[in-house]
């Protein structure tokens, strides 16, 4: 896609470039999003477990294999840290959009 067929794509959306953009980001985001909430869904789900607490109280009580439970519980840590991450740039583009005059 060259740089020129983004005003064609605006124009027969009847939206502005910046709009354009603006929305393309915001899906762009979302599914990056559910992507994340899929992989953690996949951990949890490996061990039978609802949330991030109720999988590191399995691996304290012995209920699971400390390995590579710990493994996964960090990845599932980090990937509600990217969650936040992607939810402030949402809230981010949210407040831009509602601060552009209309």
């Amino acid at each position: 896609m060259t740089v020129a067929t983004i005003p064609s794509i605006a124009a027969s959306f009847n939206l502005s470039e910046s709009e354009l953009c603006q929305q393309a980001l915001v899906s762009f985001l979302r599914e990056k999003k559910r992507q994340v909430l899929q992989a953690r869904l996949e951990i949890l789900a490996r061990y039978r477990a609802d949330s991030l607490a109720a999988l590191q109280t399995k691996i304290a009580e012995g209920a699971v294999a400390e390995h590579p439970a710990w493994e996964d519980l960090i990845v599932a840590e980090n990937l509600t840290a990217s969650l936040e991450e992607l939810d402030d740039h949402l809230a981010d583009l949210r407040t831009a959009q509602s601060d552009r005059p209309r």
